[in-house]
């Protein structure tokens, strides 16, 4: 293999939560070098954009309104769905947007970065078809709010523009999502939920460049798996956060992915109508159902060759057919 290989643009990186895509794949490659993601994976230097952190974010303006009204405005309860699931598409519009400032390399500065991040969530909702709630609160629970999130609101906004000004040339864009639907649903899911929505509403740009790399786990290893990683203690992290029982059941019971590649008219790929016309993008399955990856969180020298091999091996053949699609 020379070293012009091509490497994929854009990969969709998709899975229930806890399957292993986040901390333990990301961790993994992040452990190779330059060359050997390039030749044996066809990707470049990665640039992750991911929707949790602004789920994260819609649970502390919830937790915030509590203290003070008792009111929530995204969910039913903290240990609960959405009260309103075209969130789903709320959270869609904010990776179209981190994604458009990425490809121009636009950063923001905003005087008070909480009101600016509290203004795009009313504005992504109000593009999947939900009435502003933010913008109609009293003028002083607004400012209350604002305050009160301002520190870990200029914190998400600085890793934002961190990766808005990344240098792009020769490098991937990995763009992390988990849907699904209740457990006991029947396919195809009905909108908003499940990948079908979702990969709807994403923008042409992305759609034109990208390809899905599905890690799959069955929905009792996906329940699993959370339980095992979540830390109370650091809810916000992307590494550690757990998702409440109630809603691994209701929003990650079962996913449609495999329906999805099973109804597409091309082999291989995901058939998605959005903007006036019908994308396929390639899909490749990383198998997860027996556990590759779990031993990536432990210490690096206490991972054994076996172990190392299986995930690597797993890994490149799912990549490398991702590449030979594309």
């Amino acid at each position: 293999m020379t070293n012009h290989a091509k490497t994929l643009d854009t990969v969709l990186l998709l899975a229930l939560p806890a399957s292993g895509r986040k901390s333990e794949v990301r961790k993994y490659l992040a452990g190779l070098s330059e060359s050997q993601c390039r030749d044996e994976f066809r990707i470049g230097p990665t640039v992750q954009l991911d929707d949790y952190p602004y789920v994260h974010l819609m649970r502390r303006v919830d937790d915030e309104l509590a203290k003070t009204s008792g009111n929530r405005v995204f969910f039913e309860a903290p240990d609960r769905c959405f009260r309103d699931p075209r969130e789903w598409g709320t959270l869609i519009e904010l990776i179209n947007e981190d994604h458009g400032d990425l490809l121009a390399h636009k950063t923001h500065d905003p005087k008070f970065a909480a009101q600016w991040l509290l203004e795009r969530l009313d504005a992504a909702a109000a593009k999947a078809g939900i009435q502003p709630r933010l913008s109609a609160l009293e003028a002083g629970a607004r400012a209350s709010l604002a305050r009160a999130l301002e520190k870990e609101s200029r914190e998400l906004l600085a890793e934002k523009n961190k990766v808005s000004a990344t240098e792009l040339a020769g490098k991937t864009i990995v763009i992390e999502f988990a849907r699904g639907g209740a457990h006991g649903l029947s396919m195809p899911l009905p909108e908003p939920f499940g990948y079908g929505y979702s990969l709807g509403r994403l923008s042409k740009p992305i759609l034109s460049k990208a390809c899905i790399l599905y890690v799959w786990v069955t929905p009792e290893e996906s329940r699993r798996k959370n339980e095992e990683r979540a830390d109370p203690n650091d809810p916000g992290s992307i590494l550690h956060h757990g998702v409440p029982l109630h809603v691994m059941m209701n929003d990650y019971g079962c996913d449609d992915m495999q329906w999805l590649e099973t109804n597409s008219r091309k082999p291989g790929t995901v058939e998605i109508s959005a903007h006036g016309k019908t994308f396929f993008p390639p899909i490749a399955r990383f198998d997860n159902r027996v556990d590759k990856t779990s031993f990536v969180r432990a210490d690096r020298a206490a991972w054994k060759p076996d172990q190392i091999r299986a995930l690597h091996e797993g890994l490149k053949a799912a990549f490398r057919g991702l590449a030979q699609q594309d």
